[in-house]
């Protein structure tokens, strides 16, 4: 082989290399890093991993707000009009953060299925909710909704 060619041979084998390296390396760390996001009944059904850095997001529900009096700890439940999970955060609050409105709360499920959080985040105007928040309680609303249909059908 002429040795020009063996060099641009190697050259190109060298990059290959590197570049599956680089690719690799990405993928690994998106995997570590992920944000996935999980509804209320995801979690409490167990789909959601425990343990794991995630997203969960619902509505406020009325009257849950628990704080403490001496500390920034607060608990509180979300809702996806299914199910409810409870959120527990210490630290402050976002300005917007309120009962009967939209919240994403980002942390780790631990084994009693309790979200612990390490970042809330509040809806930014009375007509905005998130995305993720918007489909997943539409598709929970449809869910029931076929489901008192199927209820209804059995009963007959």
């Amino acid at each position: 082989m002429h040795p020009l060619r063996k060099q641009r041979l190697q050259l190109v084998i060298l990059l290959v290399a590197a570049a599956a390296l680089v690719i690799g390396l990405v993928v690994y760390m998106l995997r570590e890093n992920g944000n996935f996001f999980y509804t209320p009944a995801q979690i409490v059904s167990g789909e959601a991993p425990q343990s794991t850095f995630l997203r969960a997001g619902g509505m406020v529900v009325d009257g849950s707000v628990l704080r403490s009096d001496d500390s920034l700890w607060v608990q509180f439940k979300i809702t996806d009009g299914v199910e409810m999970l409870t959120v527990e955060h210490t630290g402050i609050l976002p300005d917007l953060f309120a009962e009967g409105e939209a919240a994403i709360a980002s942390g780790k499920v631990d084994e009693n299925l309790v979200l612990q959080a390490t970042q809330i985040l509040a809806k930014h105007d009375e007509k905005y909710t998130p995305p993720e928040v918007a489909d997943a309680m539409n598709a929970a609303y449809k869910a029931k909704q076929e489901d008192k249909k199927e209820q209804a059908g059995s009963y007959k």
